[in-house]
């Protein structure tokens, strides 16, 4: 009982509030959404709000719900005016424009794990990389980005290699033709996790032309996640870095 109550107020939790999370679960239903809080009991992860096409209403009703349990809430493809609605009841919250998420954080209580690198072929690529990088850092990552590295120039490529040859596993965010993963995947020992983005011309068809690329690359050790999915990206890549690191598998880590 003496453990329990310490990991309670460890993760700033009173008896009281334990209690009423237990009451909701394994969901609780607040009209228009059923909201998943035996999640983290199950895969070891909250359940992640997908932002698009839910009001700003909806989306400040279910953070408020989700927030004050031991555990980030992270809100994904989102704008400004959730934001505010979000900021009248959980004023904590904080927003990232780059990635369009809202993040209520927690306190880090362990030392975050090493050994992710987040590369994009372009400028255009970040806000799907920030998502990646967003996820894997609340998931408890130091994650390292390195941007602007697309093959029209291969040498930024081979010149941030000492770095890609130290990660566990490796997110390479393209468009255009996404040729980068292949290249990446071709110098590596560690799996590479491939994002294609719906950034380029007409012929890219918002991302589907970078996914077939991704899809049919001839570099083995490539997985390839949705189009603009940065943050099952990023998913990916804590748990695969964990393992990896608990297992003291793949390289050493990055050592900056």
């Amino acid at each position: 009982m003496r453990e329990l109550l310490a990991k309670l107020k460890e993760n700033g939790m009173t008896v009281d509030t334990a209690l009423d999370q237990l009451r909701d679960l394994p969901y609780q239903d607040i009209g228009f959404a059923k909201l998943d809080h035996h999640r983290p009991l199950r895969t070891g992860w909250p359940e992640v709000v997908f932002g698009k096409g839910k009001t700003p209403e909806q989306v400040a009703q279910i953070v408020s719900a989700m927030k004050g349990r031991g555990h980030p809430v992270l809100v994904t493809k989102t704008d400004q005016d959730a934001y505010q609605a979000v900021l009248e009841d959980t004023p904590e919250a904080e927003f990232h424009q780059l990635a369009k998420a809202i993040v209520v954080p927690t306190p880090q209580t362990v030392k975050p794990r090493e050994g992710i690198v987040v590369v994009t072929a372009g400028t255009a690529d970040l806000p799907v990389a920030e998502e990646a990088v967003l996820t894997a850092s609340l998931m408890g990552h130091d994650v390292v980005m390195v941007t602007d590295v697309g093959v029209a120039g291969l040498h930024r490529l081979l010149d941030q290699l000492p770095l890609l040859q130290k990660a566990r596993v490796i997110v390479v965010v393209a468009g255009m033709d996404a040729a980068l993963v292949g290249v990446v995947a071709g110098l590596v020992s560690v799996p590479v996790i491939a994002v294609p983005t719906s950034t380029g011309y007409g012929a890219s068809f918002d991302g589907l032309a970078p996914l077939l690329s991704m899809l049919n690359s001839c570099a083995p050790g490539v997985a390839v996640v949705n189009i603009d999915n940065g943050f099952g990206a990023g998913h990916m890549a804590a748990l695969t870095n964990t393992i990896r690191s608990d297992t003291s598998g793949g390289g050493d880590g990055i050592d900056l």
